[in-house]
């Protein structure tokens, strides 16, 4: 038997124990989720088409791993107008292996993960004087503490960085931003450094190794 299942706004054919990688879901390795848009369920002549779903269809699947995609770079340039733009996009994917197909309101034999919003709630409405307490006591100062950089800058002025090639005025502010503001600082990244910078801001690991070869040239001597 297999099935047609509507998820992230995207349709699946689906049959037991098939593994697919989705928009993600909430849930941990090992919850089970239900997929209730069915659109077509059966088998070969007898399958069931919905309109739009099919009336008491529902599959479920368990979380296999919740894991984000390899980097995707978008670069935009204007020409003649000193523009350029770089963003990083890594999209959040969930695995799921297909449980069971049912229909005709079957009940599941394993149930789905109760929602993180309903297990805070539970425990909200058992103990009031506990909010109410927390509601009298004084209030603390927030500290203000400044954001982590990847890297701590040196003492001194900064570098024009944008007269390495591939970096523009925003590339520019943002690689400040994170503590690195000369050519030697580039010059002397790791491989360890380059795969940070990749993880944490819009930029690939050949642009750094890139911007890491010019910067090498440009303090030579």
């Amino acid at each position: 038997m297999f099935a047609v299942i509507r998820s992230g706004g995207k349709q699946y054919r689906v049959a037991a124990d098939d593994v697919l990688k989705i928009e993600k879901l909430a849930g941990v390795a090992g919850d089970m989720v239900e997929f209730a848009d069915v659109l077509i369920v059966g088998e070969g002549a007898n399958s069931t088409i919905g309109s739009p779903t099919v009336e008491g269809a529902l599959v479920t699947a368990e979380v296999v791993e919740q894991f984000r995609t390899r980097k995707t770079i978008v670069f935009k340039k204007r020409r003649r107008q000193n523009s350029r733009r770089t963003i990083g996009h890594r999209q959040h994917l969930t695995t799921v292996r297909i449980s069971e197909i049912l229909t005709g309101g079957a009940k599941p034999s394993k149930k789905a993960a109760a929602k993180k919003d309903d297990a805070k709630a539970a425990p909200a409405k058992a103990a009031p004087a506990k909010a109410a307490e927390k509601k009298a006591a004084p209030k603390k100062e927030a500290k203000s503490e400044a954001p982590a950089t990847l890297f701590k800058a040196p003492k001194g002025d900064p570098d024009k960085l944008t007269d390495i090639k591939g970096i523009g005025p925003v590339a520019e502010t943002q690689l400040n931003e994170q503590g690195i503001t000369t050519f030697a600082q580039i010059a002397k990244l790791s491989d360890a450094d380059v795969t940070r910078i990749d993880e944490a801001m819009p930029f690939s690991a050949d642009q750094i190794t890139d911007w890491r070869d010019q910067a090498k040239e440009m303090t030579k001597g």
